[in-house]
């Protein structure tokens, strides 16, 4: 199964998988010292960061080839990456629709582990940094952590639905395209002392753009991790600057809910000018509003009221498409298990009657 492999390099493999790092032994590894990239391209990292790339993939062509070698591609990547020889590819480009279309940019799985490596040691340093209320791509949130915090920002801000809660929702315009680089950088060496792993990140950054010097691709796991980073300068201006108290933000959507509609009028000059002066990013103008809690608020695929939330009409519409497409158990599952998260019995009736 493994060519040219060496009796050394099979000793060294046998040690490493014989250490036997489990997901308890994984979780106490998130307390790592401050950006050490010996610990990024250390072959126990890479190891490790392989076992996590290869859930759901073993199967695939791109994959399996990898494994043929697996060995000397580990230690010729390990090399690479210690000589600072590395250089990231280029990307497989492709099209989903989910639920609008949208670009995705596949990166080899040389790359596409060491994004897993980079991100398996960086990831615990900056989540202390983001605050509470950004819920993308971060472990313990998600969507319906998100979701159920809007309820409860929703709650304080009505006074138990006793007053009126006004809500202001905004949406930045092609988000992970217009990420700036330089920007990016910028804030990345305010962060990191290491050189060398801002070099690694330089690499990364630098091997995709939509424009000159612009844009992250939305496959990368890397790109979930950069983007919380971008996007945390906004998350400090918005509590520390404007002091805003109930703000929510999931990736590109940001909710801020108050008792007085003149109070959110007056944020969306001051939340545009630091997202285009700081970020270079620019509000969806058709996509900021402002409406009471009471006339149902879309976010996430729910509508939320004050009493009850409803799935939105076109997410509804995707999910019995998808349904009747695939009728596997898993599936089934997966979707019933969405649905018990807000106010859909009629909802869960239709389903086991048209699948079940």
């Amino acid at each position: 199964m493994l060519n040219n492999i060496k009796p050394q390099q099979i000793s060294l493999f046998d040690s490493l998988q014989d250490r036997g790092i489990t997901r308890e032994r994984e979780r106490e590894r998130v307390i790592f010292p401050r950006h050490i990239y010996n610990n990024i391209i250390a072959i126990d990292n890479l190891l490790i960061s392989w076992q996590e790339f290869l859930r759901g993939k073993r199967k695939r062509k791109d994959v399996a080839q990898f494994y043929l070698n697996f060995i000397d591609n580990i230690l010729e990547l390990h090399k690479d990456l210690k000589e600072k020889t590395y250089y990231h590819g280029a990307y497989q480009a492709f099209k989903i629709n989910d639920p609008k279309s949208r670009d995705i940019h596949k990166a080899s799985v040389r790359d596409r582990l060491v994004h897993h490596a980079v991100y398996r040691i960086l990831y615990p340093y900056f989540d202390k940094k983001f605050i509470f209320c950004s819920y993308s791509c971060r472990i313990k949130k998600g969507t319906h952590k998100a979701v159920n915090q809007f309820r409860d920002l929703a709650r304080k801000v009505s006074k138990n639905n006793t007053k009126t809660a006004w809500t202001l929702k905004c949406d930045i315009r092609k988000f992970f395209a217009n990420i700036d680089h330089k920007i990016l950088k910028n804030i990345l060496a305010k962060q990191i002392d290491d050189k060398d792993v801002l070099w690694l990140l330089g690499q990364i950054i630098d091997s995709f753009e939509t424009k000159e010097s612009v844009g992250l691709p939305l496959g990368n796991l890397t790109s979930q991790l950069l983007v919380n980073i971008y996007m945390n300068e906004f998350d400090q201006f918005m509590k520390r600057k404007l002091k805003v108290k109930y703000y929510l933000r999931y990736a590109d959507d940001f909710i801020i809910m108050h008792n007085n509609k003149k109070y959110l009028e007056n944020l969306i000059l001051k939340i545009s000018e630091f997202l285009e002066v700081k970020l270079k990013l620019f509000l969806h103008p058709n996509k900021v509003f402002i409406k009471t809690l009471n006339s149902g608020v879309d976010f996430l695929g729910w509508v939320s009221f004050p009493h009850y939330r409803v799935l939105r009409t076109s997410t509804k519409k995707r999910m019995f498409r998808k349904l009747r497409q695939n009728t596997k158990h898993e599936a089934i599952v997966s979707y019933t298990g969405m649905l018990g998260h807000g106010n859909t019995y009629k909802l869960l009736k239709k389903l086991q009657k048209e699948l079940l």
